[in-house]
């Protein structure tokens, strides 16, 4: 039996567009989904975008895609992300959650896989219009008891793994529904799944990770060791009324810090997203007048803070990721600053000394400077704080000395990365005879040394100017 004509002409293809729903078409595309989809449901999570598929301005499909799961292991596997950069990151990726194709599909065999491929050229700059922030890696779940995913793989798609079975019942319980389904993943750009995972993210996508949190990935038992680990710092406070004690407010403070948050409000923001048995593990106090475990408000995290030793709180909470991923330790950059607002009897405020996680930006360690002093007596007494075997150490042209270049590899058994500037000249000499002059070019601001098990320092200088 003969095709019929229109399969058989490239031109039908190309006369499909797509487009997102208007706001006066949104009844008729929720009925269409209910009626005629498989889940014979229109509901979706979190942000979303409507896409009609058009062909001579027939309506040939529909799309959706909305808020991503919040935990699949196949996912995070295939992007290998820490369960903190996961939280403040998850807002980068989207779930195509509804995908329905109106025609018998035998009538036009590649209409799906035409759709989806025009609606992910545009996906990103439109969720970046309607949402304020764009999509870096697309996820969808296709039931292979019923379909075989051609369509995804056509554009694109990987399959990762299956789901395991479990649907969402309320915020706090999932039901086994016993019908896994095949995970698949798309990139939206190339690399998605290294910028995922990157220590820090470039500057154009920082700002956004910034303003996105989702749940706290972390269970129960984890969070309550954090407040444990925060009982060492007491209560100082007095009073009937306190409603919330110190160790809490802090481990709090410390796990909205962790999912992105940078302000007060960020902190009451975040936290307000925390499950009953997350807060009851952080040590929240239990509200008889609301019957609930209620999170601390942005007034008490201030009074909390601004009384607070911030190198105890680093060194807490720095010990404390120690002990959940050690490859928090694999790179640490040293490095100084000058505590705002700490002005001493002289005037001079107080100097110190930071480690801090390449990965995660997290402090992990500090160490005041000492009057007058600089930073290279610190190190070491920093340094000591952390175990640093294996570890590399990064820092700027101030450490480039002989004795922290052996402290680093013979004491603490790490490496190095120490930048080489004109005031080491003795060093720069050797280093213009030993390495190869393509290290030299103009316009090197920094240079990569390597540390070894004999003191020295191998770097690059820095040019001036």
């Amino acid at each position: 039996m003969p095709k019929p004509k229109n399969l058989m002409e490239p031109g039908v293809l190309r006369r499909i567009s797509v487009r997102l729903v208007q706001t006066d078409e949104r009844s008729r595309f929720d009925e269409q989904l209910e009626q005629r989809h498989y889940l014979q449901s229109s509901r979706l999570g979190g942000q979303s975008l409507r896409y009609v598929v058009q062909l001579d301005g027939e309506w040939v499909a529909l799309l959706t895609f909305s808020a991503p799961a919040l935990n699949l292991k196949a996912r995070e596997r295939w992007i290998g992300w820490t369960p903190c950069q996961r939280v403040r990151r998850l807002g980068f990726v989207v779930n195509n959650s509804r995908f329905l194709v109106l025609p018998d599909r035998q009538r036009y065999p590649n209409l799906a896989s035409r759709a989806l491929g025009l609606c992910l050229k545009r996906l990103s700059r439109d969720w970046e219009e309607h949402w304020g922030h764009p999509v870096l890696l697309v996820e969808s779940f296709v039931d292979e008891t019923q379909y075989r995913g051609t369509c995804y793989r056509a554009c694109g798609f990987e399959a990762v793994g299956p789901s395991a079975g479990y649907g969402r019942s309320s915020r706090d319980f999932y039901l086994e529904h016993g019908q896994p389904k095949q995970l698949y993943l798309r990139p939206l750009r190339q690399g998605a799944a290294a910028l995922l995972r990157r220590g820090r993210l470039p500057v154009h996508l920082i700002e956004h990770e910034e303003c996105i949190s989702g749940p706290c990935p972390f269970r129960a038992p984890l969070l309550g060791s954090l407040w444990e680990a925060f009982q060492w710092l007491g209560e100082p406070r007095q009073g009937h009324g306190l409603r919330h004690r110190r160790p809490f407010v802090l481990a709090c403070a410390a796990m909205a810090m962790l999912m992105g948050a940078g302000s007060y409000q960020a902190f009451e923001d975040v936290c307000g997203k925390f499950t009953q048995r997350q807060l009851k593990a952080l040590g929240c106090p239990y509200d008889e007048d609301k019957m609930a475990y209620v999170p601390p408000s942005d007034t008490t995290f201030f009074r909390v803070l601004n009384a607070l030793d911030a190198a105890a709180f680093d060194l807490v909470v720095g010990q404390w990721m120690l002990q959940q991923d050690r490859s928090v330790l694999q790179a640490l950059a040293v490095d100084g600053k000058v505590l705002r607002g700490s002005g001493r009897g002289d005037g001079k405020a107080l100097q110190l000394l930071s480690a801090v996680s390449h990965r995660l930006r997290l402090t992990v360690a500090q160490e005041p400077i000492q009057e007058k002093s600089n930073e290279i007596p610190a190190i070491q007494p920093l340094l000591r704080k952390v175990p640093c075997q294996g570890s590399l150490i990064t820092a700027d042209a101030l450490h480039c000395q002989q004795e922290t270049a052996r402290f680093i590899t013979q004491e603490l058994g790490g490496n190095y990365v120490l930048g080489l500037k004109g005031n080491q000249s003795g060093v720069l000499e050797r280093a213009r005879l030993k390495l190869p002059q393509e290290f030299f070019f103009p316009g090197i601001r920094f240079g990569l040394g390597q540390g070894s098990r004999t003191a020295g320092t191998l770097a690059t200088p820095t040019r001036r100017g």
